[in-house]
């Protein structure tokens, strides 16, 4: 695995933020493509989607936020049979990453003390020429502002700023790489294979 997408949906009138984030030596990210789209119909948004995933040299994951409005876009997203293999990722308030056929469930504290992590240890970066890097920076700002006000181990209010959409993106990539090392990937990517064999016959 050496590219994850990210893909946080939001409500039609919401943005619509997506990365990718490609893996490079000792276990740092580089963040090679940063997009938000808003008033954007979700038809679109699959169709921008595989067209970003074509142009990469393999193929990717795609971390995908399932909560709220995801579920039926990521039907969407699978039914346009793009060529990455998609992992939804429902947040939750919990203490436990937790499947539920070939999702997970994940807390919102993971993926937040991923990111924090991935700051402290100068493990993200991000290319400046990207057109939304200046907002990534300033939501990756507020974001590490608003987790060392919260304490050490709370992380339940991070998702309250008004725009934190490519931080979440990011998050949901930079997660599927670290926690992917203790076999959730490959898990995942067994459950598929067994899923579309039971379909074929």
């Amino acid at each position: 695995m050496r590219y994850v997408v990210g893909v946080d949906l939001g409500q039609t009138a919401d943005y619509t933020a997506i990365t990718i984030l490609e893996e490079k030596e000792s276990r740092s990210y580089d963040v090679r493509y940063l997009e938000r789209l808003r008033n954007t119909p979700y038809p679109s948004i699959v169709r921008r989607l595989d067209h970003l995933v074509q142009r990469l040299p393999e193929k990717p994951c795609m971390a995908v936020d399932a909560t709220g409005v995801g579920r039926p876009v990521i039907d969407m997203i699978r039914d346009a049979d793009l060529p990455a293999t998609i992992y939804p990722i429902t947040l939750t308030g919990g203490d436990a990453v937790t499947q539920d056929g070939m999702e997970r469930h994940v807390p919102k504290r993971d993926v937040a003390s991923t990111i924090a992590v991935l700051l402290q240890t100068g493990r993200l970066r991000i290319a400046r020429n990207l057109k939304e890097s200046e907002t990534l920076l300033r939501e990756l700002l507020n974001f590490r502002v608003k987790i060392s006000l919260s304490g050490h181990d709370t992380y339940e209010a991070w998702r309250e700023q008004e725009h934190d959409d490519l931080v979440l993106a990011v998050g949901l990539a930079a997660w599927l790489f670290e926690k992917g090392r203790d076999g959730y990937v490959v898990y995942m990517e067994e459950a598929l294979k067994s899923f579309k064999k039971e379909k074929e016959g």
